[in-house]
């Protein structure tokens, strides 16, 4: 592992933000302001409001009022799609600003960053299809005097939180499919990472959105994320967190109106490895799965399963390589491994490497906390010998720590891959066609890769198995998860009359 520094300019002073309601900023006033010190620098970076629950009840009757006059929903498919297109556009004209934000709140590299807004733009351009192509269908089976339809409507309002890992990219795996199928939107960031929801909504303004169609409220989940959730008038709540928070969402939702939830929880992914991979390349993709994104990832592949016959070449070969992992300023182009987005996580982290040590695993690379003079970083850690029995193996720690684990049998990896209460992503890796197939058939998750890992693009679903969570995001059916099915049935000729 190396480390590297790069002495970018960082802000003179925090950045001041307004919360967004019905089209226009909104000025803190006399709300209290969460100011954000950057992980990667202890340098205060941007200042935002901190909304009370009457903002979200104003921001939920702005967005009520958007869909309740069909301003939006009204409008074909067509004209959304110039929107989500024009959106596009000014996403790519503004990437390095929203980079750059995005960096010094979370911590995360900056090369990194850059990639996943490319990424977003290419969900906008891909929802803006779906705007034009989501339909619903019809029965013409159904006899001489009665025609079927059946349409999708959008649910309505929808409230979103986002977490403080992917900011940006989360927010886009769903905004544009949310916006295509014509609902409206009251958005909740993350506390600690507000700014890139902030800019995207003054985006979608000049793009031609119309007021109160997308709202942002800005503050802790304690307070405005729960107030958001029970919120009588918000038809469908979108949340990513923690399986945890996913279950007091599901409580909080079910004492209002019983809204329709989608939920990405949790994850405790397994990368299984057979004798027949070629071991370089899984090597190279056991490091990138547990290092992207400091390991601060729900898809991360944090349990290797690894054949016995093989396990002591791939983990040689994965100790070679974490020691060339760049961890370092997010603002370095070079950097590879960036800062711990928030002090609890890094204290979670430290104790879950001093638990894999207590618990009797061995310590294959790493040394947890680094000193680089700034910030707040973890090196990533590998551990062997690691039992199905160990909290390590079991829980899912958010960081960059990998546990190593064999099998002898295809059985006993598809059981120790299945041995979790998740089910949100895995990764198979296997030159033999049979046993890949067979794998992706056995082992339960939402989203799967075979000899490869975290890739992906805007057509495919996202979404978890068991206590991963419920629904799926991207794709066609990111779309018809915020719609509603109606069955329409036509009579036609004259009614045979029940009462002579």
């Amino acid at each position: 592992m190396t480390s590297s520094s790069t002495p970018n300019t960082l802000p003179k002073a925090p950045r001041e933000f307004g919360f967004w309601l019905n089209g226009q900023s909104v000025d803190a006033g006399t709300r209290d302001l969460n100011t954000r010190i950057s992980p990667g620098h202890d340098v205060a970076v941007t200042r935002i409001p901190r909304c009370t629950a009457e903002d979200v009840d104003a921001a939920v009757a702005s967005a009520k009022a958007a869909f309740d006059d069909r301003r939006w929903s009204g409008l074909s498919g067509a004209d959304r799609a110039a929107v989500l297109l024009k959106t596009a556009e000014l996403i790519r004209a503004r990437m390095e600003e929203i980079v750059y934000w995005e960096v010094v709140e979370s911590g995360k590299p900056i090369s990194q960053v850059r990639g996943e807004v490319g990424g977003c733009i290419g969900m906008f351009e891909y929802a803006s299809g779906l705007a034009r192509s989501l339909h619903g269908d019809s029965f013409n089976n159904l006899g001489d005097g009665m025609f079927g339809i059946v349409t999708r409507e959008p649910v309505g309002v929808v409230g979103l939180i986002t977490p403080w890992n992917f900011p940006f990219l989360i927010l886009c795996e769903r905004v544009p499919y949310i916006l295509a199928s014509g609902c409206t939107i009251v958005a909740k960031p993350s506390e600690f990472t507000s700014s890139s929801t902030l800019i995207l909504a003054e985006i979608l303004s000049e793009a031609g959105l119309p007021d109160g169609v997308m709202n942002v409220v800005t503050g802790p989940g304690s307070t405005v994320g729960q107030a958001l959730t029970e919120h009588q008038h918000v038809d469908m709540l979108s949340f990513t967190g923690s399986t945890n928070v996913g279950r007091s969402v599901v409580n909080a939702a079910g004492k209002t109106n019983f809204k329709k939830l989608g939920l990405e929880l949790g994850g405790k992914n397994p990368q299984v490895v057979f004798a027949d991979a070629d071991l370089d390349d899984a090597a190279d993709g056991v490091v990138f799965g547990i290092c992207f994104n400091t390991g601060q990832c729900c898809v991360s592949g944090s349990r290797l399963i690894v054949e016995r016959s093989v396990a002591d070449k791939l983990t040689a070969l994965i100790k070679e390589k974490m020691a060339k992992v760049r961890v370092g300023d997010p603002l370095d182009e070079a950097t590879q491994v960036g800062a711990i987005t928030t002090d609890a996580q890094k204290q979670t982290i430290l104790s879950y490497i001093e638990k894999g040590q207590a618990e009797g695993a061995d310590l294959v690379c790493g040394q947890g906390a680094l000193d680089l003079g700034m910030g707040s970083y973890i090196g990533p850690v590998v551990f062997g010998n690691v039992s199905a029995d160990m909290s390590i193996f079991r829980d899912e720690i958010f960081g960059p720590v990998l546990t190593i684990s064999t099998f002898d049998t295809l059985e006993e990896a598809i059981a120790l891959a299945n041995d979790t209460d998740y089910g949100l992503a895995a990764s198979v890796w296997s030159k033999n066609i049979d046993t890949a197939l067979q794998a992706t058939r056995q082992i339960k998750a939402g989203r799967f890769w075979v000899n490869t890992t975290l890739s992906g693009g805007p057509e495919l679903p996202l979404g978890g198995f068991k206590q991963s969570g419920w629904g799926r995001e991207a794709g066609i059916y990111g779309v018809e998860e915020y719609t509603q099915i109606k069955s329409v049935h036509v009579e036609i000729g004259k009614r045979n009359h029940w009462v002579e």
